[in-house]
């Protein structure tokens, strides 16, 4: 039995009104999910605020409300709790609720533009290759040991994070890699949890239609390491220029790592190719089957993780020879007629120069590089002309279409990428509104050996057009297209 003053422990509490000891059922952010006896905390939130919704809370059988403004017309038998920011109370509730399961494992979170998915996701494979019990918390997937959950956040809600944590508590898991995204950090989704360490990978133009400035931007991922327990470590990327930024004010212990400058971890790219790249880590050579510069710092600071969390060397190196690309993330299919289609998550301009010089580096020049792109709607609109110029500049031939269109019109955001074209580039170009048309068109201009980037949803399996989700799969689509034209 969970009781209302147990979860209200170390929260910035105003005012309470009624009974703290009353024994509480569940905990929620919705009202509509509010049964007998449960706990609503109202959240002010981008699109509505869960004040208006306290009536129907306690309609619904809620026995205590927490609040930042408590209501007009409060109801006897109620406990009403009055902090100054429901959103951080939230977290510190959530992980009292489920008694603070990140204490019982070794939480790392990884932050930065990109590279979070990658390292969380090969972090947990390299784990549990070495035969422990690993939980993951992603963008593609939650995983408790074997067992896969799907998940639409980058970061979740604070009560979902701690019931999986709960969960994995339950199943023995010893270590937990977790995405650590702006949003989450700004909304104190990651506050009450105990991390064992943090992981900055870079920072690059991104969320700005969530973030007013860079600026902000960077100090919100900044804040993540200045919370950090000093029995923690912070390990950061010194090759970005705000890497040294993330270290400024933490507790926690620093390292870091970097292809380029001096650093704790020091990585070199030998070779670089389609089959893969070799690696020199610390002084050890180690072969990859992953590709591109972008992915030796992921393997760098996965070689660094593994290490800081004490991992031996030898075992650390052999494990990551074995890590397999994660979905949507440089897959490639290579085509009977010897056609090469990459799919990748590239939906930043910086992620998208990566792949780009990736596979310039990688090519003979004598193929064609055609790029598939569109932006996602209702995001970031400062950052499609870039996206517009980079691809354009980068490849050999472009067809810009849709990605998320949400509740936009498709055809201004592809104008509203087009705008960053320059005038040498603008014959390369081709837009054609339908995503799967556009990839048909890119796959009817291929010949053999020639590559087909398709760049921006990666191992998302649908498209949202004004609010419905279809199905929709880039490397599915691409294989089936293919072999169709190879008949």
């Amino acid at each position: 039995m969970i009781h209302l003053k147990d979860i209200l422990y170390k929260v910035s509490i105003e005012k309470v009104i009624g009974d703290t000891s009353v024994a509480i059922n569940q905990l929620h952010f919705d009202s509509r999910q509010i049964q007998l006896n449960d706990v609503f905390v109202a959240i002010r939130g981008a699109l509505s605020d869960g004040h208006q919704y306290i009536k129907q809370a306690q309609d619904q059988g809620a026995l205590a409300v927490v609040c930042e403004e408590l209501p007009k017309d409060m109801i006897s038998g109620i406990t009403y709790v009055q902090v100054k920011n429901t959103k951080e109370a939230l977290a510190l509730i959530a992980s009292n609720y489920y008694k603070n399961p990140s204490e019982n494992l070794k939480l790392v979170g990884v932050t930065g533009t990109n590279g979070k998915t990658t390292i969380a996701t090969l972090l947990f494979q390299l784990f549990s290759r070495a035969g422990y019990q690993v939980g993951l918390i992603s963008t593609v997937a939650i995983k408790v040991g074997d067992k896969e959950y799907g998940t639409k956040l980058t970061t979740p809600d604070s009560i979902t994070i701690n019931k999986y944590l709960a969960e994995m508590n339950e199943a023995g898991v010893e270590f937990c890699f977790m995405e650590v995204s702006s949003h989450g950090i700004d909304q104190h989704r990651t506050g009450g949890l105990t991390f064992a360490g943090g992981i900055f990978t870079n920072l690059s133009h991104d969320h700005l239609d969530y973030h007013k400035n860079f600026a902000e931007y960077r100090d919100v991922k900044k804040r993540f390491f200045d919370e950090l327990p000093k029995e923690a470590f912070a390990l950061t990327n010194v090759d970005d220029k705000n890497g040294a930024i993330m270290l400024q004010n933490t507790k926690a212990t620093k390292k870091t790592y970097a292809l380029k400058s001096m650093a704790d971890y020091k990585a070199q790219l030998l070779e670089n190719s389609f089959g893969g790249l070799l690696l020199k880590l610390n002084g050890h050579e180690v072969w990859s089957k992953l590709i591109g510069e972008f992915n030796a710092y992921n393997l760098s600071a996965i070689y660094a993780t593994a290490d800081l969390l004490g991992l031996d060397e030898l075992e650390n190196l052999r494990l990551i020879s074995e890590l397999s690309s994660v979905s949507g993330r440089f897959q490639y299919h290579v085509s009977s007629s010897k056609i090469t289609a990459i799919v990748d998550y590239a939906h930043t301009p910086d992620a998208l120069k990566n792949v780009l010089e990736t596979i310039n580096a990688i090519r003979t020049k004598n193929e064609e590089l055609i790029t598939v792109v569109g932006c996602g709607g209702d995001r970031d609109k400062t950052k499609r002309p870039t996206m517009g110029d980079i691809a354009s500049e980068c490849s050999t031939k472009v067809v810009f279409t849709s990605d998320n269109p949400r509740t936009e019109n498709p055809d201004q955001i592809i104008e509203e990428i087009e705008a960053g074209v320059q005038p040498q580039n603008v014959k390369k170009v081709i837009s054609v509104t339908n995503r799967k048309q556009a990839i048909k068109t890119a796959c009817v201009m291929a010949a053999p050996n020639d590559i087909i980037l398709i760049a921006g949803k990666g191992h998302e399996t649908y498209q949202e057009v004004n609010g419905v989700r279809s199905d929709f799969d880039d490397m599915k689509i691409v294989k089936e297209l293919l072999e169709q034209l190879e008949k």
